[in-house]
């Protein structure tokens, strides 16, 4: 993904992964935890809702986190990488 795609320009954080991935539920409560905490607005989008070049891009990647519009983690989310982004 050379550009950010809007869906990504939504929330200042946004998870892209699909129903039913476990992994995908594990980052997504790491997400929401620390943007609760700090106050930080998160999107989640499906695998579905994107573009067919970006499901090929991502399909093997899920969950893939963005950060400001950029790709910051996939598969697993650190959080104590994710606190660290979003206080750059």
């Amino acid at each position: 993904m050379t550009g950010a795609s809007a869906w990504t320009e939504r929330a200042r954080v946004v998870m892209l992964g699909k129903p039913g991935c476990h992994l995908c539920e594990e980052a997504w409560s790491v997400i929401t935890r620390v943007t609760d905490e700090l106050g930080v607005d998160r999107a989640e989008r499906s695998l579905d809702e994107v573009s067919e070049a970006e499901r090929e891009e991502y399909w093997d990647k899920i969950p893939v986190t963005f950060v400001d519009g950029r790709r910051h983690d996939f598969w697993r989310v650190s959080e104590e990488r994710l606190r660290s982004a979003l206080s750059s």
